[in-house]
């Protein structure tokens, strides 16, 4: 007899390692863990593991390896690829979920760096280092449920990209159990290290499928004694990228974001919160802050920026924070669209990546696109902008069936990625690839890109048991 596609000698066995709760092989008890934040895919899984400790996952690892069993790491499963979460390709893997890994191991003011294992919640890693008077400055939606891990394991991006670059620029070292169970030590605390190969990039952005992220070590820097927000309003795209262009000069690294939303968002922002008040009322919205030491006159600089970028008509409409509490307000707009869409249901979602020049070319051509070859569907941009990316995202007339959205949707997805690719852009800025982008991802690829890949792939992870089916096709030949 077997349980869920486990034999009872083999359910006991991964319980004799794990230990109670440690393993799920329910339905109820693994539900959660199989189905992603916008609830548009649900996976399988013979069981869910839950190690408490390094020394479990490594145990659980070579167990794995000896019952022939694939594994898909996982972390606060709050991705939009599906990762962390089989739906279809794996056939017959355990899910390895960190949730119990979750001890933040050390928090070096003097040398700003933190150390943590890869469960620690995002904002859990945030408030310790806050409480030295640091700062870590990814910053992400689901930042209150997503895991450092998984955020590494993404090479996540976020709001203050401009300013202090991806997950990949804000980690120092990684421990990492290999494919074998073998653990693999990358902490020194070292900002510069030049001793060959830096065996931690590998596995940022791997997206678990050469190892399994067991602690992260990261940067700190000192926490900002002054913040300031404005929001502003644009005519367009252009004008905003122009202001963009000109602030960034004016203002330099002081600048910690600046987001663009199209004004057909604000819908979506009042569908989260029907009491939203837009600041502004142009065509587009833009967000500025700027963040630096109490030394600087922080609010003079933005309102002297501003204040030149009104006359010389490089921006329509400006509101500056006079609170934090309205600084959150503007930012409540930014959050509440994404949750908007997903309250509104299924819709094409994408995660693109131009230069930065090339934002309002991306816009009009994906407008136009929809607008002609796709009528009655809504288009919707927003995104970070100041570092290229973009959210093109598209919504489905409200009475199309939910079959026939999803087999247009597949259509004006490939679509906007043929707009990004002709711009010699990439169709995942942020999000990584999981198992949603995969084809699209491996097809765009060159013959060396892809021969340099699967080697690395081969050699870590020989029985392609780590996330099968994320990232790489899901066949035995790769080349």
């Amino acid at each position: 007899m077997t349980i869920h596609g486990l034999s009872p000698e083999t359910v006991a066995a991964l319980e004799h390692a794990l230990g109670q709760g440690g393993v799920a092989i329910d339905p109820a008890g693994m539900a959660k863990y199989l189905v992603d934040w916008s609830g548009d895919h649900r996976g399988e899984a013979l069981a869910v593991l839950k190690p408490a400790s390094v020394t479990e996952v490594q145990a659980a690892v070579r167990l794995c390896g000896t019952l022939g069993l694939a594994m898909i790491p996982q972390g606060g499963n709050t991705g939009l690829v599906a990762g962390a979460i089989d739906i279809g390709a794996a056939r017959g893997a355990v899910i390895i979920n960190l949730e119990r890994l979750n001890r933040i191991r050390r928090v070096d003011a003097d040398n700003f760096t933190l150390q943590a294992d890869a469960g620690c919640i995002l904002q859990h890693i945030k408030d310790a280092a806050e409480d030295r008077d640091c700062l870590f400055p990814l910053a992400l939606g689901a930042q209150g449920s997503c895991q450092v891990g998984g955020n590494a394991a993404s090479n996540a991006g976020g709001v203050n990209v401009l300013r202090y670059g991806m997950a990949r620029d804000l980690v120092v070292g990684l421990e990492v159990v290999l494919p074998d169970g073998e653990l693999w030590n990358g902490f020194s605390g070292l900002r510069k290290d030049n001793r060959g190969y830096d065996l931690k990039q590998l596995f940022i952005g791997a997206e678990g499928t050469l190892g399994i992220i067991t602690g992260v070590e990261v940067k700190l820097f000192p926490r900002p004694g002054k913040i300031e927000t404005a929001y502003l309003g644009l005519p367009s795209f252009e004008a905003a990228i122009g202001l963009f262009q000109h602030a960034r000069r004016e203002c330099s690294d002081l600048i910690s974001a600046f987001e663009i939303i199209g004004a057909e968002c604000m819908d979506l922002a009042r569908l989260a919160d029907p009491k939203v008040v837009t600041p502004v009322n142009e065509p587009v919205h833009a967000l500025i802050e700027l963040s630096s030491s109490s030394a600087v006159d922080l609010r003079g600089l933005l309102m002297d920026f501003l204040a030149g970028a009104l006359e010389k008509q490089l921006v329509a409409d400006a509101v500056l924070a006079e609170s934090n509490a309205q600084a959150r307000a503007f930012w409540a707009i930014r959050e509440g669209l994404v949750e908007g869409q997903a309250k509104r249901g299924y819709h094409v979602r994408t995660d693109l990546s131009v230069r930065i020049s090339d934002i309002p070319t991306l816009v009009d051509q994906a407008r136009q696109f929809v607008a002609q070859k796709h009528p009655g569907w809504i288009s919707q941009a927003y995104g970070h902008a100041g570092d290229g990316n973009i959210h093109f995202n598209v919504l489905p007339p409200l009475d199309l069936a939910q079959a026939d959205a999803r087999a247009r949707g597949a259509a004006i997805t490939a679509g906007l990625y043929d707009i990004a690719n002709a711009l010699g852009g990439s169709i995942s800025a942020e999000h990584g690839i999981g198992r949603t982008r995969q084809h699209a991802y491996w097809a765009g690829l060159s013959p060396v890109h892809r021969r340099l890949a699967s080697a690395l792939k081969d050699a870590l992870d020989p029985d392609g048991r780590m996330n099968p089916g994320c990232l790489f096709p899901a066949t035995e030949t790769l080349s």
